[in-house]
């Protein structure tokens, strides 16, 4: 039977390795994330026929960005628009309407939520209030109730101050999905694959069949090294074996710009992924000190990749304790 990983305990241990040294990496990322002293530009892009996106920085959420640091699309379609993700306050939720509008006069029918982080989902209730339908994968809703989130948006309230504040809320979906679903909206059909756990339980892509579109939320970093955080890393690369099955000639990542060589920049993901499972993988499997494991590795591969030097670290120590507790 596989081992049961103790959130709160992986916390403890993350956070003593901070102290250890770990938390200049994070500073060392504060200072990469090189947001500017007023709110960054935000411009609606039309990825394929019908699908847009607006992208954010390559940076920590912040009061100067407005935790502009993920990316989200929106369809057009002939009955009304369909959003993916809504960002990461209602402040930036409403200058992305504001992008829609310029685009159409549609009404926005549905929002759907590739995943319940903060940076794609604190813009929802700009959404809800104009009566649109959420969907969500159901996993979320462990998420939404828990400790976690609400401890999350507590100090985004203070971290992100004027823009996530009191009167910002967690919002569920309207309607939870346990499986793949064609919602066809007007002459549009989208189709919703879920693909976690992976980056996050609830990972769920949107695939335009008609224009071989793939908003692959956080599955794809593009140009850049992922976020991998508490994500199960196994079964993201299980995850993103599925998404190269689509028939996709341009994919949105939740991160980076869009792509036009779908297969190679999941295939960059991924590899990173398999690297990181098979050299933490042999350092747990033979005990070796995480310290030791790490300066003994060679990271020539992914060093010149933004991001790199702030982020790896812990993306490897995180795969290391995952890797303790998974069979051999």
């Amino acid at each position: 039977m596989r081992p049961v990983i103790d959130r709160r305990q992986l916390l403890q241990r993350c956070a003593c390795l901070a102290l250890g040294g770990m938390g200049a990496a994070w500073a060392r990322y504060a200072e990469a994330a090189d947001t500017p002293a007023s709110a960054p530009a935000m411009q609606a892009r039309e990825a394929a026929p019908g699908c847009w996106y607006v992208e954010g920085l390559s940076a920590l959420g912040s009061s100067a960005n407005q935790n502009f640091i993920s990316n989200a699309g929106f369809v057009v379609t002939s009955s009304g628009v369909v959003v993916i993700d809504a960002l990461g306050s209602p402040a930036l939720a409403e200058r992305l309407l504001a992008e829609i509008r310029k685009v159409t006069a549609q009404k926005v029918t549905h929002v759907i939520v590739t995943h319940y982080h903060a940076d794609h989902i604190y813009g929802l209730q700009v959404f809800e209030a104009l009566g649109a339908r959420i969907l969500a994968h159901q996993a979320a809703r462990e998420y939404l109730n828990s400790d976690t989130a609400r401890l999350r948006l507590q100090a985004s309230r203070e971290e992100l101050a004027p823009w996530v504040d009191a009167r910002t809320r967690l919002v569920p979906a309207t309607e939870w999905i346990h499986e793949r679903r064609e919602l066809t909206v007007g002459d549009t059909t989208l189709v919703l694959q879920p693909v976690g756990p992976a980056h996050t339980p609830e990972d769920l892509a949107v695939y335009l069949p008609g224009v071989k579109a793939l908003y692959a939320g956080d599955l794809v970093f593009r140009s850049r090294i992922p976020f991998v955080g508490q994500a199960d890393s196994r079964n993201w690369i299980v995850s993103l074996d599925r998404l190269l099955a689509f028939d996709t000639r341009v994919i949105i990542p939740g991160h980076g710009p869009v792509s036009t060589e779908a297969r190679q920049d999941m295939q960059l993901t991924r590899d990173y992924l398999v690297y990181l499972r098979k050299t933490m993988g042999a350092a747990a499997r033979d005990m070796t000190p995480f310290d030791e494991a790490y300066r003994a590795t060679d990271w020539s591969m992914y060093e010149h990749l933004p991001l790199f030097g702030p982020a790896n670290r812990m993306n490897a120590y995180n795969t290391y304790l995952q890797m303790e507790h998974e069979p051999q």
